[in-house]
């Protein structure tokens, strides 16, 4: 099965370009990379747990050993590159140029093999497409370059077993699953969107309020000392002893 960057990856691709052209970002990312590959991992060694197909368990113990490998590969790149800078910017741009998804997106107990080759299918593909482009951008880190080459290699495998096992189980109602799995994949990424909105939003209104509203406050503080009289208040009248107040 032939790997196909999506359009848009394709456009950004010159952001995809500047995002990676930091050593020390490039690290960061790598390294977040391979926890995401861990835990998609361990879902897939659950999921073949879970499922009664015994071909399926077979390819998802192999689809997991693989994700595990990956992990290991990005994590050993990335601590090479961060042992070898001193210092970096801490921008990671993660939405920018996002690894693979893994299995966040779903609860492998709720779902049946059909959906869950769906889900498989596409986010492996999405996955290869966004590393083709990133691969091709790392034209000054030929390291980093053969690592994501290498596992695309397994990439390919994946998307090919999945589509091939959904074909099988769901032959009447693989193109109703793969809809379903992309409207999943499609809220995800609106809920991952406006999260991020959020926070970006709430940061700038923060901002707002310092630069704006504090000065104000202080102002008035300043103006309401200036009516405050100058050295010590008078004292106040003794209180007879006679009442009680």
């Amino acid at each position: 099965m032939r790997v196909e960057p999506s359009r848009l990856d394709r456009l950004l691709k010159p952001l995809h370009r500047w995002v990676w052209a930091d050593p020390g970002r490039r690290a960061r990312k790598l390294l977040r990379f391979a926890e995401t590959e861990a835990d998609g991992a361990r879902d897939l060694a659950r999921a073949a747990e879970l499922t009664r197909d015994p071909l399926l368990r077979r390819l998802y113990f192999r689809h997991s050993e693989d994700e595990q490998r990956h992990a290991d590969l990005f994590a050993s790149r990335g601590r090479d590159l961060l042992a070898a800078q001193s210092s970096g910017g801490r921008f990671e741009a993660n939405w920018l140029a996002p690894g693979e998804r893994g299995l966040d997106d779903l609860r492998i107990e709720q779902e049946a093999d059909d959906s869950l080759l769906a889900f498989l299918h596409l986010s492996e593909n999405a996955a290869a497409g966004r590393f083709t482009v990133y691969a091709e951008v790392l034209d000054a880190d030929p390291q980093t370059r053969a690592v994501f080459k290498r596992i695309l290699e397994d990439e390919v495998f994946h998307m090919t077993y999945t589509r091939r096992q959904l074909a099988r189980l769901s032959p009447r109602k693989q193109g109703l699953r793969l809809w379903q799995a992309r409207a999943g994949r499609v809220w995800s990424a609106y809920l991952r969107a406006a999260a991020a909105l959020a926070a970006v939003l709430g940061h700038l209104f923060l901002a707002l309020q310092y630069f704006l509203l504090l000065p104000a406050f202080a102002l008035l503080a300043r103006r309401a000392a200036r009516k405050e009289a100058e050295g010590l208040s008078a004292s106040r009248h003794p209180t007879p002893m006679t009442s009680q107040y």
